[in-house]
């Protein structure tokens, strides 16, 4: 059972202990509620019940019950890049789900993570703190608990993370650095495919920085080696800013995307950096390119080396 513990501030005195433990670890109501019935605060070395008023100096001690999940474990590979006691970041591969949906109910990242967790006798709740398409390769950010998770989000909420991908698409951009800020709009029944809409049509604000790295040709056909950051974070929005310029990925027929050379979208999260939840130092992890994204370079002729 992790233990969280803080002295209360001038500030902070005179507020209700649940209150301040909620709104400073970004507690849910569950989470409240099982704190509560297993007398889980200590306020200078004793239980008190969480209605219980703070001083300030006040040394609080609160213990957080652990969660697990019941996915079934799967040898599913998880490639670990940095792994602590509140996060686990790994480098996903191209072609397994992330957490199980309907059509596909297994064979998913959350079933891997389960057989990694009895390989390295650890255990936790596994909570996804960003999504990547099953095609995308990359940096899959996975909370411990949850005062990581609610710090994480509400770092991405407030632009304090940082969400770089490497993506190969048709074309040459006319500029080798924008901003593409098109609204995203839900899909049409039936479908599965985002697109960009209107002003007068309901959408998602969504913001996609581009930068062109390299730019070569293979016979009459020309490419582009993009760096693209995530201001928001959209489903599909890097796929559909970039088919919507008329420079789809590679391997994405979803959106346009040329077949001919790979069998998947040539996009793969490459960067995240954010503040530690718990350690408040700068965290920079980065996933190297797989070998299909590094063939794919070579065969088109670019220069650049990953």
């Amino acid at each position: 059972m992790e233990k969280l513990s803080f002295v209360v501030s001038e500030e902070e005195a005179g507020v209700q202990a649940k209150k301040l433990i909620r709104s400073k670890y970004h507690l849910s109501s569950r989470m409240m509620t099982k704190i509560k019935y297993q007398d889980l605060i200590m306020i200078n070395g004793e239980k008190v019940p969480g209605y219980v008023t703070l001083n300030m100096g006040d040394v609080v001690v609160v213990s957080i019950p652990e969660e697990t999940s019941q996915f079934p474990p799967e040898d599913i590979p998880i490639y670990p890049l940095y792994e602590d006691d509140d996060f686990l970041i790994i480098n996903k591969q191209a072609g397994v789900t992330v957490h199980p949906t309907k059509g596909h109910p297994d064979h998913t990242i959350a079933n891997g993570l389960m057989k990694y967790m009895s390989d390295t006798q650890t255990s936790f709740k596994v909570r996804f703190v960003n999504r990547l398409d099953m095609d995308t390769s990359g940096v899959l950010v996975i909370a411990k608990n949850q005062i990581t998770q609610a710090d994480l989000n509400k770092q991405m909420l407030y632009g304090e993370t940082t969400k770089e991908y490497i993506a190969i698409v048709a074309g040459c951009p006319a500029e080798d650095s924008f901003t593409i800020d098109l609204p995203i709009g839900a899909p049409e029944p039936g479908m599965i495919g985002r697109r960009v809409v209107s002003k007068n049509e309901e959408g998602f604000p969504s913001q996609t920085e581009v930068t062109v790295i390299e730019k070569t040709k293979e016979g009459e056909k020309e490419f582009s080696l993009l760096k693209v950051k995530l201001l928001t974070g959209r489903t599909h929005q890097i796929r559909v800013h970039l088919s919507h310029i008329g420079h789809p990925i590679l391997g994405d027929p979803l959106y346009g995307g040329d077949m001919t050379y790979i069998s998947r979208q040539a996009l793969h999260a490459a960067r995240f950096l954010c503040k530690h939840p718990l350690k408040h130092v700068p965290l920079d992890v980065n996933a190297p390119l797989p070998y299909d994204m590094k063939a794919l370079l070579q065969t088109l002729g670019f220069k650049y080396k990953f």
